[in-house]
């Protein structure tokens, strides 16, 4: 579990050192998590001791985000002061993401059109 453990911060470091010397707009974290999605694509699978090291931090994760809550405690006074601007973007990005996923899933719902040839090529062969 360690070696695995150190694969992924591995993977996120790299990601980190990518888009800070690159100054990439993407967070470090993404490119790592894009740079292990690409090893796995290559290695053809997940190995069995990735996939539980990653069931243990799945298991964890609700202590993963102690350390957000506490930062959004420490910043209390200033998201008071940014109250409705916070809540416009929470409101407004649900709905697009609402819509987006509606209609993609309109798009994808909908039945194929029917074989009108008959089943035969074009131009009568078969």
């Amino acid at each position: 579990m360690l070696g695995t453990l150190t694969i992924l911060l591995l993977c996120q470091l790299v990601g980190e050192l990518i888009a800070r010397l690159l100054h990439l707009p993407i967070p470090g974290p993404v490119l790592g998590m894009l740079l292990l999605f690409g090893g796995l694509v290559i290695r053809g699978g997940v190995p069995r001791p990735v996939q539980e090291t990653a069931g243990g931090l799945l298991r964890h994760l609700s202590l993963l985000f102690i350390p957000a809550g506490v930062g959004v405690m420490a910043h209390m006074d200033r998201l008071s002061g940014e109250a409705i601007p916070i809540v416009i973007a929470l409101f407004g990005s649900t709905l697009f993401g609402v819509a987006v996923t509606a209609k993609v899933m309109a798009l994808l719902a909908r039945p194929a059109a029917p074989d009108t040839t008959g089943g035969q090529t074009p131009g009568g062969a078969s």
